[in-house]
């Protein structure tokens, strides 16, 4: 297989653009055939669990949700870090169907391997 791509995006609805961004660029990379892992961090971590995503909207953007779940219909990964999980109080209960909770340790072992690409919203 080709080169993998971590997206990690550590911003919500409180910078639109931005962590759209990471939804999309994580989405296309996926739709064109690249293992793909999207980190929901800070405030993104809310994009996790029902509701939130679907609540968000931006002008002319596809919705989050779409986004989501094109990564997880290829096989990519969607992953809540685990303390920015525990400071909101969401569990593995509470999450999306596909995602995850996982820390640090899982996601620099992402990042480290070979033929990786990190990109950080």
């Amino acid at each position: 297989m080709g080169r993998s791509l971590v997206v990690k995006a550590t911003c919500g609805a409180d910078d639109p653009e931005r962590v759209n961004q990471a939804f999309t660029v994580a989405a296309a990379a996926a739709a064109a055939g690249a293992e793909v892992s999207l980190w929901l961090t800070g405030e993104a971590a809310w994009f996790g669990t029902p509701g939130r995503a679907e609540a968000f909207h931006l002008d002319l953007a596809t919705p989050l949700p779409d986004l989501r779940a094109a990564v997880l219909a290829t096989g990519g990964a969607v992953t809540v870090c685990s303390q920015c999980a525990a400071r909101r109080g969401i569990t593995e209960s509470d999450l999306v169907e596909g995602v995850t909770i996982a820390g640090a340790a899982v996601f620099a072992e992402q990042v480290l391997r070979d033929d990786v690409q990190a990109l950080v919203y």
